[in-house]
C-alpha cells in the first residue's frame, strides 16, 4: 500500500514538473508572443519571461526585426515593347503581431507573392528609359505600392530596391549607339558654341584696332616677331589693302598728269589699266628707274 502511494507521488511529480516546463516560456528583446486562450486572442506578451496554462494556452513566436525578401527575377515587358528580366529585393518588419497571425495565414509568403505581382505591374507601364534612369522613382512607387497592401497585415515595408536589369544583347548595342550619337551632337553643339563666341570676341577686337590704328601697325610687329622667333627662312610682311589702294590712286593721278602734259587726256579705263599693267609682274610699264620687259606675245616675226 505504501509502494503504491509512493509511485503515484513520483506520477504526479513528474507530470506537475513536465506542466511547470511546458508552462514557462522565454522571449527575447525582438520577440513577442501571441497567445491563444482556448482559442481566443489574448493580448500580446513578452519580452521576458512568461506563463502558460497547459493545454490551455498556445502562444505563436513573432520577431520584430527587419527580413530581407529577395524576389525571385520577374519577365517583364516595358510600355515600349522590350523584353527585360528584373530582379529586386524588399526589406520588411511585423509592427502588429496580432494582425500578422489573424489576418493572413502566411505573411512571409503573401509579401513575396504581393512583391511579385506588384513589381510586374508596375515596370510593365514605364519604357525602358525610364526604368533605366529612374530608379529611385520606381523604387519609391514599389515600396508605396507594397506597404498599402500589407499595411492591414501588421507588417511594413520599409525598403523596395530594383537589383539589376537584365535587356537582349540587341538592346545593349542600340543604347550604346544611341549614346555615342548623343555624345556626338553635343560635342558639336560645344565646337560651334565655342566659333560662335570666338568670332564675337573678334569682333570687338576689330572695334577696338578700328578705333586706333596704331593698334593695327603693333600687331603687325608682334606677328613679324611670332615668326621671326620659330627660325623660318621665309617673312611675311602683311600690307593693308588700303595702302594698295592709295598706290593705285597715285599712279592714276599720275597718268592723268602726264597726259595733261602731252595735251591728250587720258580716259579713265585707259589709266585704270595702265595703273593696273603697272602694278602686275608681267605689266609693259615699269617703275621709275626700271627698264620695262618685252611682252612675248608683241614681239613681231623677223622679216624673210
Amino acid at each position: 500500500m505504501i509502494a503504491a502511494i509512493g509511485i503515484v507521488i513520483v506520477v504526479l511529480l513528474v507530470l506537475a514538473a513536465t506542466a511547470a516546463a511546458m508552462s514557462v516560456r522565454v522571449l527575447r528583446e525582438y520577440e513577442r508572443g501571441v497567445v491563444f486562450r482556448l482559442g481566443r486572442l489574448m493580448d500580446q506578451r513578452g519580452p521576458g519571461l512568461l506563463l502558460l496554462i497547459p493545454s490551455i494556452d498556445r502562444m505563436v513566436r513573432i520577431s520584430l526585426r527587419t527580413v530581407t525578401l529577395t524576389v525571385p527575377p520577374q519577365e517583364i515587358i516595358t510600355r515600349d515593347n522590350i523584353p527585360a528580366r528584373v530582379t529586386a529585393v524588399a526589406y520588411y518588419r511585423v509592427v502588429d503581431p496580432g494582425r500578422a497571425v489573424t489576418e493572413v495565414e502566411n505573411f512571409d509568403r503573401a509579401t513575396q507573392q504581393i512583391a511579385q505581382t506588384t513589381l510586374r505591374s508596375i515596370l510593365g507601364v514605364v519604357d525602358l528609359d525610364t526604368l533605366l534612369s529612374e530608379r529611385e522613382h520606381l523604387n519609391e512607387s514599389l515600396q508605396q505600392v507594397i506597404d498599402n497592401q500589407t499595411e492591414p497585415w501588421g507588417i511594413k515595408v520599409t525598403t523596395v530596391e530594383i537589383k539589376d536589369v537584365e535587356i537582349p544583347d540587341r538592346m545593349q548595342h542600340a543604347i550604346a549607339r544611341q549614346a555615342e550619337a548623343e555624345r556626338e551632337r553635343r560635342a558639336k553643339i560645344i565646337n560651334s558654341e565655342g566659333e560662335f563666341q570666338a568670332a564675337a570676341r573678334l569682333k570687338d577686337a576689330a572695334d577696338v584696332i578700328g578705333e586706333n590704328p596704331i593698334a593695327l601697325q603693333l600687331r603687325y610687329l608682334q606677328t613679324l616677331r611670332e615668326i621671326g622667333g620659330s627660325q623660318n627662312s621665309t617673312i611675311v610682311f602683311p600690307m593693308p589693302v588700303d595702302m594698295v589702294g592709295s598706290m593705285v590712286q597715285a599712279l592714276a593721278k599720275g597718268a592723268a598728269e602726264s597726259g595733261a602734259e602731252d595735251g591728250e587726256p587720258a580716259k579713265p579705263s585707259e589709266l585704270d589699266a595702265g595703273s593696273a599693267r603697272e602694278l602686275s609682274p608681267g605689266g609693259n610699264g615699269a617703275p621709275d628707274g626700271l627698264e620695262a620687259l618685252p611682252d612675248p606675245s608683241r614681239t613681231s616675226e623677223p622679216e624673210r
